[in-house]
């Protein structure tokens, strides 16, 4: 699971279906003082800077997706999302890269525990690089109107997004703690008790 040579941090893996919300559990972590690495935009910006798999994503999708100076995010969701073998190959380029980022940024952290916020924690392999999972579920008529708000989208277009990640259940019985973030659940109670047992794992283990 970690390389000899890495700093030995215990590493959460924070997940969920898009529109759950993990990104505002993760904000509080931020509050608590826990590092968090979004796996989502250090993708987006290796998608931006990184001349040999910008050159590999025209390739393998036909296209210069990149003429208008930058990526044509649109036109490769709508490539991706309706072709899961072009989705398997962009993201067998990307994920590699991410987790050496990530590898790199863990080295720099000074905390008990780090994150890392992935939509495609169990998809891209990452789940074998932390050592304990956390997923954020939602009910799915609430993610799908956040997404429509957030994104500007069409609910066919969510129900897209979300045919292309696990269900929910599965992510649940891969996860050693759930987080339920429905307009009527109180998530800070249960992010501080989740905190709480993960700093005494750290100190049990120091």
């Amino acid at each position: 699971m970690t390389d000899p040579g890495e700093k030995r941090i215990l590493k959460l893996g924070v997940t969920g279906g898009i529109g759950s919300g993990k990104t505002s559990v993760c904000r509080v972590f931020s509050v608590l003082g826990i590092p968090v690495f979004s796996a989502d935009n250090e993708a987006r910006e290796v998608m931006d800077i990184d001349t040999s798999i910008m050159l590999r994503i025209n390739t393998i999708t036909g296209k210069n997706l990149y003429s208008s100076g930058s990526l044509d995010r649109s036109e490769l969701a709508k490539l991706i999302f309706n072709n899961s073998r072009l989705l398997e190959k962009v993201n067998s380029l990307v994920h590699p890269v991410v987790f050496s980022r990530f590898r790199e940024w863990v080295k720099r952290q000074d905390a008990p525990y780090v994150i890392m916020e992935a939509a495609i924690l169990f998809e891209s392999g990452a789940d074998k690089i932390v050592d304990r999972i956390m997923t954020v579920v939602a009910p799915v008529e609430q993610r799908i109107e956040r997404v429509i708000r957030r994104n500007m989208l069409t609910s066919d277009q969510v129900m897209e997004r979300m045919r292309n990640q696990l269900d929910d259940e599965i992510r649940i019985q891969r996860s050693d703690y759930v987080v339920r973030n429905s307009e009527n659940d109180m998530i800070i109670p249960a992010i501080l008790k989740i905190h709480g047992e993960l700093l005494q794992q750290v100190n049990k283990s120091n």
